[in-house]
């Protein structure tokens, strides 16, 4: 299962990186992976007009988009877009941040799983 990682190098700037989540067969249920210790899990719910300036994540969560897209860019201004159903694995709690902002003028909702 692939997902995209944003975090900070050792000179505060942030970057995306590509993971591939293995998953192993488990027969009739289907194929899962390993388990991931979560410390708590939160819903969000932003406006239509959602456009958030450089901030840093405030603690290392796993993002699903549940209903919307965003577009992020990192501190060395590489963008990336993200639709429903993506996962992102935020992990620049230091540094200069990203900038997030929903694709379409909507309501989107999200999970939060906080590691």
């Amino acid at each position: 299962m692939k997902i995209t990682k944003i975090f900070s190098d050792e000179n505060g700037e942030s970057h995306f990186e590509d993971l591939e989540i293995p998953l192993i067969n488990q027969g009739e249920i289907g194929f899962l992976s390993e388990d991931i210790n979560v410390k708590k899990l939160q819903f969000r719910k932003v406006s239509a007009d959602y456009d958030y300036g450089f901030h840093q994540a405030p603690q290392k969560q796993y993002i699903v988009l549940l209903d919307g897209g965003v577009e992020i860019e990192t501190s060395l201004g590489e963008i990336r877009k993200f639709q429903t159903g993506e996962i992102l694995l935020v992990e620049d709690i230091s540094g200069k941040g990203h900038k997030t902002k929903n694709l379409e003028t909507k309501e989107r909702t999200s999970v939060f799983l906080r590691l």
